[in-house]
């Protein structure tokens, strides 16, 4: 009983050792040697080899020591095939998955990493441009120097950090609400305790300093040049931000009566109260000589080819705000309707009271996630989620807890067969789901199903909500010429409109639907490029001047997490639901920060880091 205590309590000390690697290896930091990487988990294998058999206690030895070799600059290529060859006998000889899983990743690696294994062959180095860098930059879309504006908030001044953050990004208080926030994704922190919570450091930002009376950079003189801008949502203010402060004469075209796209009509009250909005489109109007011309449609009201006469570049950042219907039969029955048309509904201020109605929400993105938790402040019955796929709920975790406090039902593993429709009204009376079982991951290690031997059940239902994706209106620009490919515009990765001359596009329209900070990185990057097309290089001056970093104690500490409304209380109303960070909880969460800027990656000289 004595050697069972002891083993028992031995294994408890090594899931400790575990949990701390696991956090060691969630924030493995951007830039850093995949083949390096490959090697670290390929020992994890050859420790847990229990050596019974020769192919995974030697064979795994083996591979290790070509791998070496290739790091080292020693290797050529037969020693590549060599161990290709080596990796296949082990996958095909081991006796348990030990072997097996460590010989399959390496020769996973050569598939998805083979100009690494060239580069480190022929020129005994990492592909060119491969560094550790800054974690939160690097991932931060936009490249917002995130170390910067958290010393400066610890620092007490908040001024200061929003001035750092729209040195990159005129959306500091739209991002501190509703930022899907990327850059905590592999925070350095994590290897003590968990990631800084960023988001809510720039949300104790603007809450103490509103974008709106913060003073933006002095615009340059002007250039005498027009830039047309279609869409006024928050990639096509973002490069009339920046445009405007480079001293180029901006116009913007939007179509709804008031500017902010998705963040204004898609975006919930109670996430983005649109007095907070309003602040930093306030801001960004004010940093130039920027025009707004609303209500203005596109091929209606103005073409393409007038826009191409009056001005010496266009940027078209029209979104995806159409909401996809699924094709099939009753799609379009009363009482059907895509989500972003739904909450775009809402935001305009249309009667939807849902009282008594059971709602069926099919999709798990943000999107749907925003979708049912308004149709529960619209005080439906029950809402209920459905998806066929685990991995179809894509929408952050934060919100489908919410969203499961607020009284959201979820379901998944019922793919959806059809719409039943009441044959007097028209209008949907239920849906028809088919039971699902899971089966093999695909390659992207994402979980696929199939239909199990259950038979398909019916399901009322008084309102069908598709969160399903959004589309394009690009119907006006393919029939002035321009690129269009399935509904996307198609523009490079300087946001150059393909076989066009002055013409950029980017954000959702290009992409796809994204997030509001991808929309963001694309305007910004817009602006550089059309500023460069017409001939000049302007910088937008930045002066605030970052704290110094001192040194961290790394003694762990807990988390300071944003404080939300009782959720029985903010499902009755669109009210904001996060609550205020206290001054002692921003000091202690600024405090946390390691400065990756200054000390370990990214590292420049003079301290300052660059992603």
């Amino acid at each position: 009983m004595r050697r069972l205590a002891k083993r028992g309590n031995m294994n408890d000390r090594i899931d400790i050792v575990l949990k701390k690697f696991r956090s060691r290896m969630t924030s493995y930091p951007p830039g850093m040697c995949p083949l390096a990487l490959y090697r670290s988990l390929l020992q994890i294998s050859m420790n847990q080899s229990c050596g019974k058999c020769v192919p995974c206690r030697d064979g795994l030895g083996e591979v290790d020591w070509y791998l070496k070799s290739i790091l080292n600059g020693d290797a050529t290529e037969d020693t590549l095939k060599l161990m290709e060859e080596k990796c296949r006998m082990i996958a095909a000889s081991a006796d348990c998955a030990v072997g097996v899983v460590g010989a399959t990743l390496i020769l996973e690696s050569l598939t998805n990493f083979a100009d690494e294994y060239e580069s480190h062959i022929r020129n005994r180095r990492c592909v060119e441009n491969v560094t550790q860098t800054i974690p939160c930059v690097t991932l931060c879309p936009a490249h917002v120097d995130v170390p910067g504006y958290i010393a400066m908030i610890h620092d007490g001044n908040y001024e200061g950090a929003i001035k750092v953050i729209r040195d990159r990004n005129p959306f500091p208080t739209a991002c501190a609400m509703v930022c899907e926030h990327p850059c905590e994704k592999k925070c350095r922190r994590a290897l003590i305790d968990k990631p800084i919570n960023i988001r809510g450091l720039k949300k104790y930002a603007v809450d103490e300093a509103p974008a709106d009376k913060v003073a933006t950079p002095a615009k340059n003189v002007s250039t005498g040049r027009k830039i047309a801008i279609v869409g006024g949502g928050p990639s096509g203010l973002t490069a009339a931000y920046f445009l405007g402060l480079m001293g180029h004469k901006v116009v913007v075209y939007e179509e709804h009566d008031k500017l902010g796209g998705m963040l204004r009509y898609g975006i919930p009250e109670y996430r983005l109260p649109k007095v907070k909005l309003d602040q930093d489109i306030t801001a960004i109007l004010n940093a130039g000589d920027i025009e707004v011309k609303t209500g203005m449609r596109i091929g209606r009201d103005v073409s393409v080819e007038e826009l191409r006469q009056g001005y010496d570049a266009i940027y078209v950042a029209i979104g995806a705000q159409i909401g996809n219907r699924m094709p099939m039969d009753n799609a379009d029955a009363g009482n059907v309707i895509p989500a972003a048309d739904f909450l775009q509904k809402v935001a305009a201020g249309e009667d939807m009271d849902l009282t008594d109605k059971n709602v069926v929400l099919i999709g798990g993105g943000n999107v749907a996630m925003d979708a049912a938790r308004t149709a529960v402040r619209l005080n439906a019955k029950t809402v209920h989620v459905f998806t066929r796929n685990p991995d179809d709920y894509t929408a952050l975790s934060e919100e489908i807890t919410c969203a499961m406090q607020e009284g959201v039902r979820f379901r998944t593993l019922l793919s959806f067969l059809n719409i039943e429709t009441d044959s007097e009204t028209n209008d949907v009376s239920a849906v028809w789901l088919q039971p699902e079982i899971v089966g093999e991951l695909n390659e992207a290690g994402l979980i696929t199903t199939e239909h199990s031997e259950k038979y398909p059940y019916r399901f009322k239902c008084d309102m069908l909500i598709f969160g399903v994706g959004q589309r394009s209106d690009s119907e006006a620009f393919e029939k002035a010429g321009l690129p269009v490919n399935r509904g996307r515009i198609v523009a490079d990765e300087y946001c150059r409109v393909e076989d066009t001359d002055g013409v950029f596009s980017g954000g959702d329209c290009v992409t796809g639907p994204s997030t509001a900070i991808n929309a963001i990185a694309a305007g910004q990057v817009a602006a550089y490029n059309i500023d460069e097309y017409l001939g000049y290089h302007h910088k937008v001056e930045f002066k605030e001047q970052i704290p110094p970093a001192l040194p961290n104690p790394c003694i762990p500490t807990g988390r300071t997490e944003i404080e939300e409304k009782d959720p029985f209380e903010r499902r009755k109303n669109f009210e904001h639901v996060e609550l205020p960070m206290t001054y002692e909880e921003a000091m202690r969460e600024s405090g946390r920060c390691l400065r990756c800027d200054h000390y370990g990656c990214g590292v420049m000289e003079g301290g300052r880091g660059e992603c």
